[in-house]
């Protein structure tokens, strides 16, 4: 495959994720009478085997059994584990308390977060336009918790959550694919517990009479297939395309939030939303004059 199939692959690919991403709240609505917490559980048990035989598909297992010997990766993955959990956990919940527009909210400032930590964690520089981006940022937030009445804790823990890991991610010597099948297979052992407490207590939604029987098999394969996706995009797009594509996903949150859940539209929302826009088109202007450059 030559450069420029390898990069209309990645494109669809990529396409694909952000496009997974952003109809999920579709699915987790079908399952807005369980709690999030016991979705997240499924999500992370029925993740494991998707994950596993695409490994084996690829003839990969063996960077899993290195990472076993290595402490410090072990750590990390278990850090972006935490982290990745509690991002699905409030993902989840926003969803289905009718504040899925809070979620979309928290995606787009998720780059400008990523940004500033690249300038604190790794020394990385900032031009004045990604300055600005942040500091309008800042400024929708504060709007937000000021006219609103309400602080964003939602959109702050996704964008915060996803930045982190992000940042621990790139940070470890490890593939996309296995990094994740490590998380979920650290995390299984808690998942399981929960679930087999929740059928002991006769609470747990699963089970093979259950009408939501599929649905919550079904959440491992919507939580792996498009992070498997973005993976295999990720490798053969430019980060400048990735940068833009990564609108896609909040942005039809947003319109699923307004025009099919009918959440509530206050002015400050939109205001602080046209901020984010504003800022979003200046950081995205900044990056690709950058690239242009380079």
């Amino acid at each position: 495959m030559n450069e420029t199939q390898s990069s209309r692959a990645g494109f669809f690919y990529a396409l694909g994720a952000y496009v997974f991403w952003g109809a999920l709240p579709l699915y987790m609505k079908a399952l807005d009478h369980i709690p999030a917490a016991e979705i997240v559980a499924h999500r992370i048990v029925w993740s494991v085997p998707v994950a596993a035989i695409l490994l084996i598909i690829l003839r990969r297992t063996g960077d899993i059994r290195a990472a076993f010997s290595q402490p410090s990766v072990l750590v990390r993955i278990g850090l972006s584990a935490f982290v990745i959990t509690l991002n699905w956990g409030v993902y989840v919940w926003a969803v289905l308390n009718n504040v899925a527009n809070e979620a979309a909210l928290g995606y787009y400032i998720n780059p400008l977060i990523s940004i500033v930590f690249g300038y604190v964690l790794l020394s990385e520089r900032l031009t004045k336009a990604q300055w600005v981006a942040v500091a309008l940022a800042a400024f929708a937030v504060l709007l937000l918790t000021v006219q609103g009445g309400q602080f964003p804790w939602v959109a702050l823990v996704l964008a915060f959550s996803f930045a982190t890991y992000g940042y621990i991610r790139k940070t470890v010597a490890i593939g996309a694919t296995q990094g994740f099948l490590l998380e979920v297979i650290m995390l299984m052992p808690f998942a399981l517990c929960y679930l087999l407490y929740l059928a002991a207590q006769g609470t747990g939604h699963f089970g093979l009479s259950s009408p939501d029987l599929w649905l919550l098999l079904g959440c491992g394969p919507v939580t792996a297939v498009p992070l498997i996706l973005y993976a295999f995009g990720a490798r053969a797009l430019r980060l400048s395309t990735i940068g833009i594509m990564q609108y896609i996903a909040p942005s039809l949150i947003f319109l699923l939030a307004f025009f099919v859940f009918n959440e509530d539209v206050t002015v400050p929302k939109l205001t602080a939303f046209a901020i984010i826009w504003t800022a979003l088109a200046i950081y995205s202007w900044s990056m690709f004059r950058g690239s242009k450059t380079a």
